[in-house]
């Protein structure tokens, strides 16, 4: 637990209030001191503190043993599930096995069909002829897990499928009849890699492959691991995946902490997102996506298919986007402008845009830059209520441009 910090258990009141895993030890920790019991939370500081103020019978059974507190934050509760199941499978701590034992636990099997690909379930069982993934401690969440990783790699569940396409095919969660087994066999590498915390990995492969195709002029290859790599930040950055439509539902106090950080006093009713898809600068588009009041309006997004703009350059496809968009007055203005990119996009949209808010959400480390703010802020550092906004707002136009990306991209491919 080299990456952990540690606390006295009188400092409670110091842990995050960011999702991650949490451990308790007996005794000062060192590299050999192994933790009597390991968690997961949504927020590590209120979940430690109700072991201790609210305690059940089982944390009773140590919960006055513990001396000292190890934390380790992660950017979703995904990350912390995942992370979670390999420090209990590494260090078996006493506390969380006294009351379970393997039929308690979940695990994700990885069998073999009669043409010897891989399908996928959950399961209490082992036995040595399958591989297994896990302990997982909560069925619910892995379930859930499992369910939005099968949109970046999709896998068969069972271990016969039809001759024809199945409804899993035509949502595109499942390989099909025939797939191509190789591509299959990597997919399916990649989601256990995953599971196994191997996120970093993944992603970096996934990154080279869609350079090698695009040096290549395999555009349509490029294009799938682009949207693999969109699909697993998309998975893995979710601070609250588990917790959909919340925002909406406290809009006011949502809406008030967006205008302390944005430092403005006028109502925010409606946000505007904009992001760009493109491979290599073939087939560009802009997105526009709008949210009234912290929930998304489908009837007022808008797309724009890029003209001026050759080769890829993101924040001039911006700054055509923001100036082809201002000329419509029929359009109500927006009180927020949001674009997904870091510091250049945001001074691309700030030379079109001179009276509005406008915020950037750059991907390395998810910094917001704000107009009129020299520092960038963390997203990890605001509350949760304009964490999952963001996220929202981001990964909706991405969502949007990619779906006009990829129609400009079948005709093309049915022209040529």
């Amino acid at each position: 637990m080299d990456k952990f910090k540690f606390l006295p258990k009188e400092k409670i009141d110091d842990l995050p209030k960011t999702s991650g895993v949490y451990s308790f030890y007996e005794k000062n920790p060192t590299p050999k001191t192994q933790p009597i019991y390991i968690g997961k939370a949504i927020n590590i500081r209120d979940r430690v503190k109700n072991h201790f103020q609210q305690p059940s019978y089982r944390d009773d059974l140590f919960i006055d043993k513990v001396n000292k507190i190890g934390f380790f934050e992660t950017n979703s509760e995904i990350e912390a599930l995942i992370l979670e199941a390999n420090l209990i499978k590494k260090y078996q701590p006493k506390f969380n096995v006294v009351w379970r034992d393997d039929k308690n636990y979940f695990f994700v099997a990885i069998a073999k069909n009669n043409a010897g690909l891989p399908y996928i379930y959950i399961t209490h069982q082992r036995n040595e002829k399958v591989k297994y993934i896990g302990p997982f401690v909560e069925g619910t969440s892995l379930k859930k897990t499992l369910r939005f990783l099968r949109r970046a790699f999709p896998y068969y569940t069972a271990k016969k499928h039809p001759k024809t396409k199945c409804t899993y095919c035509h949502l595109g969660l499942c390989p099909g009849p025939d797939p191509d087994k190789n591509l299959y066999k990597k997919n399916i590498n990649n989601l256990i890699a995953i599971l196994e915390g191997k996120k970093q990995k993944v992603l970096r492969d996934l990154k080279k492959d869609m350079k090698k195709y695009s040096a290549e002029n395999d555009f349509e290859n490029a294009a799938k691991a682009r949207d693999q790599i969109f699909s697993l930040e998309k998975i893995i950055s979710h601070a609250h995946i588990f917790e959909a439509n919340k925002i909406q539902q406290g809009w006011p106090k949502t809406e008030g902490f967006l205008q302390t950080i944005l430092g403005v006093n006028k109502k925010i009713g409606r946000i505007e997102g904009y992001d760009i898809s493109n491979i290599q600068g073939n087939q560009a588009v802009a997105s526009m996506v709008v949210f009234v009041d912290g929930a998304a309006d489908r009837n007022q997004y808008r797309k724009f298919k890029i003209k001026t703009i050759e080769g890829p350059n993101d924040t001039a496809m911006i700054k055509e986007a923001l100036s082809r968009r201002i000329t419509h007055n029929e359009w109500p203005l927006p009180d927020l402008i949001f674009i997904d990119g870091g510091k250049g996009q945001l001074n691309a949209a700030l030379a079109i845009i001179k009276e509005i808010p406008v915020c950037a959400l750059a991907k390395r480390n998810n910094e917001l830059f704000i107009r009129g703010k020299k520092d960038a802020l963390l997203l990890k550092n605001l509350p949760r209520e304009i964490f999952n906004l963001i996220l929202q707002i981001r990964d909706e136009s991405h969502r949007f441009a990619i779906t006009y990306h990829k129609k400009l991209r079948k005709e093309y491919l049915l022209t040529e």
